[in-house]
């Protein structure tokens, strides 16, 4: 089950340590941007006043939290202080640390469906650019590095190279990749990919799907028709919807996130480069703005350079 994938309380604990750091390494910049900010913040102060939320409310904002989960934040936080519960830097950073948890775990609350018989059916979306193709690639490395049968459907038959890109992909993964000419059919694609799943008791297929965004109707539309294939060859399928979003651009890919959210029923988050910005606040936003879990995050550019997202190793990385 794909649930497995995404947690930490089964792994042992040198893995769980491995990933933790990484998650710091990749939450560097944001950390130079929140933490040490809010102890400069601090410092001229004696004591957490109003005046010092004022300030942490325009650092919020500066690592792309965004003005909605930032109010939310500070209300409790302002609470807090008009109770006394907040005295020091230390309380002022564990209580934000509690706060910002509880939005990322309210998010989590959302899990993936039990599939008791495999293929289980990962649909992979996403505008062009944000590295949906590599993340498929790479999510195909961290399925088969446990073990698992993978199947890529390039499914995204519009796009120049889309194909071509996922078959390179294939190769550095050892994965059978299944596809069509440019311009064919996606829905074909993905009825022959379960099709063969379903015969080869294969584990995971995992479908790219075409990343337009200029006619949402047309979006839609296609998205829909190829609900109905899996649904027709596997139901309940797909078991997984998984939006790619790119982490640079923070708070100005949510409105695209959202119009794919309404089109394919996203049902999770994978966030690339998030090592390239000093904005992973945006983490916070996505999960309080679209309610929908993180599930993975990119840290680089290699194969394994996709972890699982963990809310307590990123808020706790976020200070450390």
């Amino acid at each position: 089950m794909i649930q497995t994938l995404f947690g930490s309380l089964n792994q042992p604990e040198e893995k769980k340590t491995s990933l933790f750091e990484r998650m710091k390494q990749a939450v560097t910049r944001t950390r130079e941007n929140l933490a040490e900010r809010i102890e400069e913040v601090v410092s001229f102060n004696k004591e957490v006043d109003a005046g010092t939320l004022d300030d942490l409310e325009a650092i919020l904002i500066s690592a792309d939290l965004g003005s909605t989960t930032t109010n939310e934040v500070l209300a409790a936080m302002r609470e807090k202080v008009n109770r006394k519960l907040i005295g020091d830097t230390s309380e002022l950073k564990r209580v934000l640390k509690e706060e910002l948890l509880a939005i990322l775990n309210r998010a989590a609350e959302s899990k993936p469906k039990v599939v008791a018989d495999p293929p289980e059916v990962i649909l992979v979306v996403g505008v062009n650019g944000v590295g949906k193709t590599t993340t498929i690639g790479k999510l195909a490395h961290v399925l088969r590095a446990q073990g698992k049968t993978v199947l890529m459907a390039a499914a995204d038959t519009f796009r120049a190279a889309a194909i071509e890109q996922l078959e390179i992909w294939g190769e550095r993964t050892g994965t059978e990749v299944i596809k069509t000419k440019p311009g064919g059919d996606p829905s074909a694609v993905l009825f022959d990919a379960l099709q063969a799943a379903k015969a080869r008791k294969i584990d995971y297929v995992i479908v790219d799907t075409a990343g337009r965004l200029h006619n949402k109707q047309n979006l839609m539309a296609e998205l829909e028709k190829m609900y109905r294939t899996a649904q027709r060859v596997i139901p309940g399928a797909p078991h997984e919807t998984l939006l790619v979003m790119d982490a640079t651009t923070g708070q100005n890919g949510l409105q695209q996130a959202k119009v794919f959210t309404e089109a394919a029923g996203v049902t999770g988050i994978v966030l690339t480069k998030l090592d390239g910005t000093a904005k992973g606040g945006v983490v916070v936003a996505i999960s309080r703005e679209m309610n929908l879990p993180v599930r993975y995050v990119g840290v680089g550019e290699k194969q394994a350079d996709l972890i699982p997202f963990n809310a307590v190793d990123f808020v706790d990385s976020l200070f450390s």
